[in-house]
């Protein structure tokens, strides 16, 4: 595909409109993704500037989650991504992973769905395969710990309830809370997760554990069954 003519280089621009120095003077949240993108790629290729090398990045691959789940070599077909700049792209967005990893480490309260996927949301997002985790909450419904379960998908006949449990009767927890991901961005329940969530639930009653929620985490949203079906619950 040929490139636009006459496309100017950052360089050539304004200097209030460039992202390194609209970063500087009113703070990187001012900058687009794309613009981002630009002061880590630093340059961009024949006639392509760095934003909107950045952009056809995101664009391709599906926005920083994305970008997260690429490996370097995919990153390095983009004309103009080297190993350097590939390298320096997929560290910053591992920064930012590891800033979710930090946030979920320190006292938690989880009082809606929100809470806990603002807690997971960002590394789940990054997920190729889909993944089953358990968090386990104490009586102010503080976080105690989160645990991968299954990787793959699950429904009621494959996962094991027993395991599930397994960890919230061991540490005494006071409550647990299901999260998955769908790779593929749709976060709509599926009957087998219902299924699951039901088993889930009968079996929390049995041993005095209460199950706050199931989460299932989309690309761009998220579901929450227990709003979907009160009546699990009731």
């Amino acid at each position: 595909m040929s490139e636009p003519r006459g496309t100017l280089r950052i360089a050539e621009m304004p200097e209030d409109n460039r992202p390194r120095e609209r970063m500087l003077a009113e703070g990187s949240a001012a900058l687009s993704d794309g613009e981002l993108l630009a002061v880590l790629l630093g340059s961009g290729s024949k006639g392509v500037n760095a934003i909107e090398l950045g952009n056809r990045i995101l664009r391709d691959l599906g926005g920083f989650n994305g970008i997260h789940r690429t490996d370097l070599e995919v990153l390095k077909k983009f004309p103009g991504v080297g190993l350097a700049k590939a390298a320096r792209i997929k560290a910053a967005v591992e920064l930012g992973n590891r800033l979710s990893r930090e946030a979920f480490n320190k006292k938690n309260v989880i009082r809606s769905p929100e809470d806990a996927v603002e807690l997971v949301a960002y590394e789940m997002r990054g997920k190729s395969q889909e993944e089953l985790w358990v968090l386990g909450l104490d009586v102010r419904n503080q976080l105690l710990n989160r645990q991968r379960l299954y990787k793959g998908s699950q429904d009621s006949s494959t996962a094991r309830v027993s395991e599930i449990f397994k960890n919230a009767v061991a540490l005494g927890y006071y409550g647990i809370m299901l999260v998955h991901n769908h790779p593929s961005g749709d976060p709509d329940e599926s009957p087998e997760d219902v299924n699951l969530t039901r088993a889930v639930i009968q079996a929390g009653q049995l041993l005095d554990i209460r199950v706050l929620d199931h989460i299932i985490i989309g690309q761009q949203s998220f579901t929450s069954l227990k709003r979907n079906h009160p009546s699990l619950w009731a």
